[in-house]
């Protein structure tokens, strides 16, 4: 399998700890590349039409693209339970939950780094912050219970929206009002599969 990804991508660090927990790293080929909503690179754009990383060659079927269907079929491939029937709409939820938040961060790191200074909108990025800190107070007020259980992939989503948050937001202090999920992100970052992928 090869993997297209980028290095500071969440989406993309999704994939790849998923591809750690269920075992599948050592037989991807990982391949980073620069890409952005302005100008997408070529292989990007055979292999994913809309342009957007992550996108998973596969030998045995067509390339996958979005990080839910990319971890959602390597889950399935290696047999791992990452989507247990018993609690699948929770974990689907959770994952959804997760990158709501992604999208909602990434979107203003892209209100700042795409448009001129004069032409960001200051209200439209405090509008996706808000949905970033309903999301926290919802995940803090009813997700914990889920969050001490077995490690599912919604999880791993939250971990890596989590950790985006403190990358590219950390001024934001996420942390504050949100103690519990604080020190579950903190145990939870400490895995193996977050450190190796941990965003540079």
């Amino acid at each position: 399998m090869k993997l297209y990804t980028a290095s500071p991508s969440p989406f993309g660090r999704k994939v790849k700890v998923v591809l750690i927990e269920t075992g599948q790293i050592d037989e991807t080929e990982l391949v980073d590349v620069a890409t952005t909503p302005m100008q997408t690179d070529p292989a990007v754009a055979a292999a994913n039409p809309a342009g957007k990383i992550p996108a998973l060659l596969r030998e045995e079927g067509p390339t996958l693209y979005d990080s839910r269907v990319i971890c959602r079929y390597l889950d399935a491939r290696a047999g791992s339970g990452l989507y247990p029937e018993s609690r699948i709409w929770e974990v689907l939820t959770l994952e959804a939950t997760a990158d709501g938040i992604l999208e909602a961060a990434l979107a203003m790191v892209y209100e700042h780094r795409f448009r001129p200074e004069d032409k960001v909108m200051p209200e439209w990025v405090e509008a996706q912050w808000a949905r970033v800190a309903r999301s926290l107070d919802a995940l803090e007020a009813r997700w914990m219970a889920h969050l001490s259980g077995k490690t599912d992939a919604g999880q791993i989503a939250l971990g890596c929206a989590l950790g985006y948050l403190d990358f590219r937001h950390a001024a934001r202090d996420w942390r504050s009002g949100h103690e519990a999920l604080s020190r579950w992100y903190d145990g939870f970052s400490a895995r193996d599969s977050m450190v190796h992928t941990a965003p540079a």
